[in-house]
């Protein structure tokens, strides 16, 4: 009995946990009833598995952090110093690990004068908090436009915006080198976008940008702060109402997000994107096993060892009976 057991943790130890703990490139849903207008999502820098998200109004000096295992909100955060956020639409994150938060939203049709971002620090801790950010007044230097889309180059740490048009006039408009607390910060066209935008993502190793609208998705080269070539086609899952696109940790997967109670943030394999090992994480019903235990507290590696013992003791309980037979 001791060989056999013996044998079967060490072969639990070789093949490792037989259900490990959900990786931050699966998908998952959104179990807050709070969040009912996810319109931003961004991978957490200090928190391995967590996306920030955030409502698109009444509720937009809020930003919750969302456990992608549990799909439970593990933090609520509280924006200080922001004034009444207006129509909060996307949400991303610098290489020195502040969040960036988009009030560019424009429901009147780009009519208003100016709109916001918002820079805050992402907390150490994760827990219901208050965190004082600065706001930074944002015009366009071809007049007032519509926007859903922020994104952060993770290597420049500049600013751009997509705009939400699908016209002559659709653009990606980029900010100056350093955003100035308070008024001064004009965004520039620098590139024309067929795409009705609801949100953007640079790939993390700064090489790819993804824009998505409600049903399609364009994944463009990036190199010296434009985009090269026309971009290809990307999968987008079919959700009620596409808003959010965020890379996972890893670039493996573009983790796409909708609005609506009980939304479901889905993976699609990301263009060009690196192997992860063991093939990444999966989407489907590729998830149906990772969801039948993954804790996250060392329960997968026990059950995996204990599924490995009972295979074991069974085939050489087997030969043993059979030996006996014989």
């Amino acid at each position: 009995m001791r060989l056999l057991l013996g044998a079967a943790v060490t072969a639990a130890l070789v093949l490792g946990p037989v259900s490990a703990a959900r990786a931050d490139n699966e998908g998952f849903t959104i179990e807050d009833p709070r969040i009912t207008e996810s319109s931003g999502l961004v991978a957490s820098k200090k928190h391995p598995g967590v996306y920030w998200t955030h409502n698109d109004s009444d509720d937009g000096s809020h930003l919750y952090a969302v456990d992608s295992k549990s799909g439970r909100t593990v933090a609520r955060v509280t924006m200080q110093g922001v004034g009444q956020a207006r129509d909060v639409e996307g949400i991303s994150i610098g290489p020195d690990g502040d969040l960036y938060v988009g009030d560019i939203g424009d429901n009147l049709g780009g009519t208003w004068d100016h709109v916001w971002i918002y820079r805050l620090p992402e907390p150490d801790r994760l827990g219901d908090q208050t965190v004082k950010a600065t706001q930074y007044d944002v015009t366009y230097a071809d007049g007032a436009r519509d926007a859903e889309a922020i994104m952060v180059h993770p290597k420049t740490g500049r600013v751009y915006i997509a705009d939400k048009q699908r016209d002559e006039n659709g653009g990606l408009y980029e900010g100056p080198a350093e955003l100035r607390p308070g008024k001064g910060n004009v965004f520039t066209r620098i590139g024309d976008i067929d795409l009705w935008t609801t949100d953007g993502a640079f790939s993390p190793d700064g090489g790819k940008l993804v824009l998505r609208s409600y049903f399609g998705a364009q994944a463009y080269d990036w190199k010296d702060g434009r985009i090269r070539g026309e971009g290809e086609r990307v999968d987008v899952p079919l959700q009620r109402q596409g808003e959010s696109v965020a890379y996972s940790p890893d670039g493996t997967k573009l983790m796409y997000g909708s609005e609506g109670s009980g939304s479901q943030v889905e993976p699609v394999d990301a263009p060009d994107a690196p192997k992860s090992p063991g093939g990444g994480g999966g989407s489907g019903s590729d998830r149906a096993s990772d969801d039948a235990g993954a804790d996250g507290d060392g329960t997968d590696f026990t059950s995996g060892a204990i599924a490995v013992a009972a295979v074991l003791l069974l085939v050489f309980g087997l030969k043993g009976l059979l030996r006996k037979k014989s």
